[in-house]
């Protein structure tokens, strides 16, 4: 496998191959950045599922999206529409570079089946991805995942700040009055990974804790948390009521942002500092908030995301209703608006 890093000022248009999920398109955001500033005149397509598309509506650095639909690969019959969805994929675009930053099975797949003549992965991707890949780069795999996708550009010369050009949003349909009110205080409460949601119950408990603080609800639940029965004065649900711009315009005139460890928790940290962010199982090291002066709830304990204590990242402990109070005093020791 050859390991001399290719030259894509030769190249006139990259693929990249990032289908998902959110957080991890968010990870990326500032390593094509990076590429796009290194070589303005490469023109990138980014490969994303359909439900994460408007995450990169105007986004300066793409010429523009491919549709990766999971959704219609799913099962035995679901394998064969993927087989011929890669026969059909050089029809639709022929890139002369394509950037695996997903490194699984399918992503080397895809790679191979651009035809790129440049096809780009990391020493750490899984499944067998590597021997699809024509250049590997060396990565950590114990670093944070935003560390992992700038290996890449870095390893191509291209360097410099981080930044993560998100849209702009608009406001939610289901927002009352449609204005978020000063201080205010977005919770996003639930997530799909396992073991990581708070409880209906701890959702009220903590909108009671955080008053006089208005609270916005948001994210996505299944039928049976999304009633959120009693919820105080100061709190409004629009649970399963806002589109992904709708949450990015919320989080931008947000005060602060409570939230699980999830893709719109890594939103709001590209966005602001004022994010706490709750992690139970998972390690904040790897996948929490990427901003220094953002705060981690782990085990008991709030750290700033810059000083994470090790031994504490390790540890496995639900979050508990002991940890409310500390979790809305951090919320309410915020300068407000």
């Amino acid at each position: 496998m050859p390991s001399a890093l290719p030259d894509l000022s030769a190249c006139r248009s990259a693929l990249i191959i990032k289908p998902s999920s959110l957080g991890d398109i968010v990870h990326t955001l500032p390593s094509v950045h990076l590429l796009k500033r290194r070589f303005p005149d490469l023109a990138f397509t980014w490969l994303v599922n359909p439900a994460f598309a408007s995450l990169l509506d105007g986004n300066p650095d793409l010429a523009g999206t491919l549709a990766f639909p999971r959704e219609n690969f799913r099962g035995a019959a679901g394998l064969l529409r993927f087989h011929r969805w890669l026969k059909n994929l050089s029809s639709a675009v022929r890139p002369d570079a394509a950037l695996d930053f997903q490194g699984l099975l399918r992503s080397g797949l895809i790679a191979r089946a651009s035809q790129a003549p440049v096809r780009i992965g990391f020493s750490d991707s899984r499944e067998g991805a590597r021997w699809f890949h024509r250049t590997v780069i060396a990565v950590d795999s114990n670093a944070h995942a935003i560390e992992r996708s700038l290996a890449l550009p870095r390893a191509l010369g291209a360097d410099g700040p981080l930044e993560f050009p998100l849209p702009h949003g608009s406001a939610p349909t289901a927002l009352p009055d449609g204005t978020v009110p000063p201080g205010a205080v977005v919770l996003h409460p639930f997530s799909r990974g396992k073991g990581k949601s708070l409880s209906a119950g701890q959702v009220v408990r903590l909108c009671q804790k955080l008053a006089p603080l208005p609270v916005l609800i948001a994210g996505r639940a299944d039928g049976g948390t999304a009633a959120l029965p009693n919820l105080p004065p100061n709190a409004v649900s629009l649970l399963n009521a806002t589109t992904l711009p709708e949450l990015i315009w919320l989080i931008r005139r947000a005060r602060s942002v409570i939230s699980v460890d999830s893709g719109p928790m890594h939103i709001a940290a590209a966005l602001t500092p004022n994010v706490l962010s709750l992690h139970t199982w998972s390690d904040p090291r790897k996948v929490g908030p990427w901003h220094p002066g953002t705060t981690v709830w782990k085990a008991g304990r709030l750290m700033r995301s810059g000083e994470l204590d090790p031994g504490v990242c390790r540890q496995d402990i639900p979050f508990p209703d002991s940890a409310i109070p500390t979790v809305a005093a951090w919320a309410q020791s915020l300068p407000q608006n």
